[in-house]
């Protein structure tokens, strides 16, 4: 079958990651009473982790797919920047475009979850632009990799490190050398992706991004169509949660993918999946649509699982295998 021959092309393809660095806390714990002191749950701890979050989740996802995954971005001078790092190590990912900031801290996203329900979610960080020094560490870093890169993947959650001049860097830097661009978007910086290769929006950050009130499944074409000629796109892939996805392709086609997934815990780190796999695909040769099925396949392997996860490899080929036995 062609989509289980691409994923077994993943191992060659080289994916770097650009974009904002977190690192996610989990605190689990149980709930048996509320607090006197206000109508708030008591979490009594039983264990806490950490995972690489924001685009670090992304790189994660790419090593985890059994991709080469490398990443850029900042962190700080601190222990949760320490501890990202190694998270990041272990996991295969490739660090060296990381730099250190010693004016913020690293963002770090703390989740409590109790019984499997997140209680409270706490953040701890500082945005604004970089500074130019970092800027151009991070840029010299992309300059050199370039032509050992079949991929680059933009995650943008507007913290500082996607800036419009980072992207008129990258983006015709890419084009020269013919890779593949694709881009998780936040709504205000829509302006920023014009020419990539593809943009994977949320129906929300879609219709931000296309200024266009999504009521129905042609209010979607519209915005799909809109951003697709606005930005210059090779194509645009808007993730619809349980409606599954569509992709918007230049020669005009407009195909709709229906949801796998059979049961959804959490959907956090679901579109990190998507961009990831997308991205892989793509790199491996697969057509747009051949990446989106398999992007597919793996947001409904990811979303039955609990916190920040990660679809691997083997998951994936099941998961295939499960709906090719199904239909027959």
């Amino acid at each position: 079958m062609r989509l289980k021959a691409i994923i077994q092309k993943f191992h060659k393809a080289r994916v770097l990651v650009i974009g904002d660095l977190i690192l996610d806390e989990f605190i689990w714990g149980k709930v048996e009473r509320i607090s006197p002191e206000a109508p708030v749950p008591v979490v009594v701890v039983s264990s806490e982790s950490f995972m690489p979050g924001g685009a670090s989740n992304v790189a994660n996802n790419i090593a985890a797919l059994g991709g080469n995954s490398s990443i850029a971005g900042i962190i700080g001078d601190d222990k949760s920047g320490k501890t990202l790092v190694e998270e990041l190590r272990k996991k295969r990912v490739d660090t060296s475009g990381i730099v250190i900031d010693s004016q913020r801290p690293t963002i770090l996203k703390t989740r409590i979850i109790a019984h499997h329900q997140q209680v409270v979610r706490v953040d701890r960080e500082k945005n604004g632009p970089i500074n130019d020094t970092l800027f151009e560490q991070i840029l010299s870093f992309i300059r050199r990799e370039i032509e050992n890169l079949d991929a680059l993947i933009i995650e943008d959650y507007g913290k500082g490190v996607i800036v419009p001049r980072l992207l008129a860097e990258v983006v015709p830097l890419a084009r020269k050398h013919k890779k593949i661009v694709t881009v998780d978007p936040k709504v205000s910086h829509f302006s920023y992706y014009r020419g990539v290769t593809c943009i994977t929006p949320n129906e929300k950050e879609a219709e931000g991004g296309a200024g266009i009130d999504i009521e129905n499944d042609e209010d979607i074409n519209k915005a799909g169509k809109k951003m697709l000629k606005d930005l210059s796109l090779d194509s645009v892939l808007i993730t619809l949660g349980e409606n599954g996805m569509r992709l918007f392709e230049k020669d005009g086609a407009i195909t709709h993918i229906p949801t796998v997934a059979q049961e959804v815990f959490d959907v956090s780190g679901a579109g990190d999946t998507v961009i990831a796999a997308f991205t892989l695909a793509l790199a491996c040769g697969a057509t747009k649509l051949e990446a989106a099925h398999l992007s597919n396949f793996a947001a409904g392997i990811v979303v039955s699982k609990v916190g920040t996860a990660v679809v691997t490899k083997e998951e994936l080929l099941e998961k295939i295998t499960e709906k090719v036995v199904s239909r027959e």
